[in-house]
């Protein structure tokens, strides 16, 4: 048994690999999209729903966890990067939008699979220091969606669309390795619900007016960071730039985005939540109104510190959730989670939608525009 003080380096370096590796194949689809939507001559909403499709089992978190008392779940988090590589690896090989469609949801309750027992995993071989190891586990997740672009996007170069099935043994090897560092954790009791009497409505009443501000926070936002993820190579192809172009334009922002994570939760720390929402909440719609302004290599800059803004909300919105004082925290975790899959697939629809029907360009600025409106959001937050 291990003690609860050590913090196993080489089991969290581990899991740590393991995450980057699974969320590299994850963050396949964005890139290639362009590509996909020209080979199936598919539209922008059909595109959209190609990225809810793959969200979509995320609707079964809480399921996961009650069933990890059963049965090893530890094996799910050595054997999804396989099955999210297989599947991710073969969407070039997609012969129409419905086997596609079947490969992006394999590859949502794979992600799934993998990332409610995971962080579950890394506590128990972090001792004492959770804290760090949390922070291994959850730069590598944003590395991942820096470095995927960039690698399918040379398979691409390499092979062609239908030759990214060569990345498959890499995702094999993966589990292999995982399989052999860290088939002996146990982390099924780690889910047993202690409070099981707790009446979850009154946890739900007590959590309601911050879920509320969230929720309208997320809301105002969800154009915008659907925008400026998910279609950012649509709308930079439709530009005239290049897939290498639109691809590694992803990567920057992913790149500034992860570096914004790690800096904003210690900010909020110091300065409070309020106030480093708010600054996100003012920053993020003008930058993005700026880049659309831009041209050619004038449009890096702003996709740097773009990203920065972008994606910096995430771990501030996190914290303030589990600083809500309740005896189920995972409870409200999942209500959390819950309420970002719902908004955020919706918006990915509605601006596919808007695409075909008033163009991304005008899609674009409506959604900066909309954004604004997450500043009156954070006025009404308690500090």
């Amino acid at each position: 048994m291990e003690k609860k003080n050590n913090f196993q380096t080489v089991d969290a370096v581990a899991i740590s690999i393991t995450h980057l590796l699974h969320d590299i194949y994850s963050s396949f689809l964005a890139p290639i999209l362009p590509l996909l939507i020209e080979k199936l001559s598919i539209s922008s909403s059909s595109a959209g729903f190609l990225t809810v499709a793959q969200r979509l089992p995320s609707l079964l978190n809480p399921f996961v966890g009650l069933i990890a008392d059963k049965i090893s779940i530890r094996y799910f988090v050595i054997f999804t990067p396989a099955i999210t590589a297989i599947s991710m690896s073969l969407l070039g090989i997609a012969p129409n939008y419905v086997v596609l469609v079947g490969l992006l949801l394999i590859m949502g309750i794979s992600a799934t699979l993998f990332h409610v027992p995971a962080p579950v995993m890394m506590k128990r071989v972090s001792g004492d220091r959770i804290g760090m190891g949390m922070s291994f586990f959850m730069f590598a997740g944003e590395a991942a969606r820096t470095i995927g672009p960039l690698i399918i996007l040379g398979a691409v170069s390499l092979w062609g669309l239908e030759g990214t099935f060569r990345l498959i043994p890499i995702g094999l090897a993966c589990s292999a390795f995982l399989f052999i560092r860290i088939r002996n954790i146990r982390i099924s009791d780690e889910f047993r619900r202690k409070d099981s009497q707790v009446n979850w409505k009154v946890t739900i009443k007590h959590a309601l007016p911050t879920f509320k501000i969230l929720a309208a926070f997320t809301l105002s936002r969800s154009l915008m960071r659907g925008a400026l993820t998910i279609f950012l190579p649509v709308y930079l192809s439709s530009k005239g730039a290049s897939i290498w172009v639109a691809g590694i334009s992803l990567s920057v922002v992913q790149l500034t985005g992860a570096a914004g994570t790690i800096f904003s939760g210690t900010i909020s720390d110091r300065v409070g939540r309020k106030a480093t929402l708010m600054v996100t909440a003012i920053f993020s719609p003008l930058l993005m109104w700026a880049f659309m302004m831009v041209e050619g290599i004038f449009i890096f800059p702003l996709l740097l510190v773009m990203g920065l803004f972008l994606l910096a909300p995430m771990p501030v919105m996190l914290a303030t959730v589990n600083e809500i004082k309740s005896e189920q925290p995972a409870f409200l975790n999942g209500i959390y989670m819950m309420i970002n899959f719902i908004i955020n697939s919706a918006a990915v629809m509605l601006i596919g939608f808007m695409g075909d029907r008033i163009g991304l360009d005008l899609t674009y600025k409506i959604s900066a525009v909309v954004a604004l409106t997450a500043i009156p959001v954070i006025i009404r937050m308690k500090p």
